[in-house]
């Protein structure tokens, strides 16, 4: 299945951060990503935020706000997300122009797409690409 019965997406990557609200500034600032909603604790921690890109959305949290997710995740490494862009070379522009660390500038792959790679300030390595994988048959 693509999607809901209501056309929104079924994956959504969750990432974890030690500092959750730079997390959200550097992704929203330098790579492009839309706040759709924030939850804080009383004691500032990011209990859960939605990023939306496109059609997608990455959900963040707080490291160590408790509860079993948080267990689950407290030995996680970096993790990779793939994001699909329109224009590569304007959002790489972008990135750089913020100081996110570039791993692989702008480069056209062998399958047709265009895509480069950064990493955020947490270790999180962020593909962002033309290539949109087909879901549906």
């Amino acid at each position: 299945m693509a999607g809901t019965a209501d056309g929104r997406p079924s994956i959504f990557p969750t990432l974890l951060y030690a500092d959750a609200k730079a997390a959200i500034r550097q992704l929203t600032e330098a790579l492009g990503f839309t706040e759709l909603s924030v939850y804080e604790g009383e004691d500032g921690t990011v209990l859960h935020a939605e990023l939306v890109q496109g059609n997608g959305a990455v959900m963040i949290g707080s490291k160590g706000r408790g509860g079993v997710f948080d267990s689950a995740m407290e030995d996680a490494g970096p993790a990779g997300v793939y994001v699909v862009v329109d224009d590569v070379d304007a959002h790489h522009r972008r990135a750089v122009e913020h100081g996110v660390e570039i791993l692989m500038p702008p480069t056209d792959q062998d399958y047709g797409s265009r895509d480069y790679l950064a990493r955020d300030a947490e270790g999180n390595v962020w593909s962002f690409g033309t290539y949109a994988p087909q879901t549906t048959g």
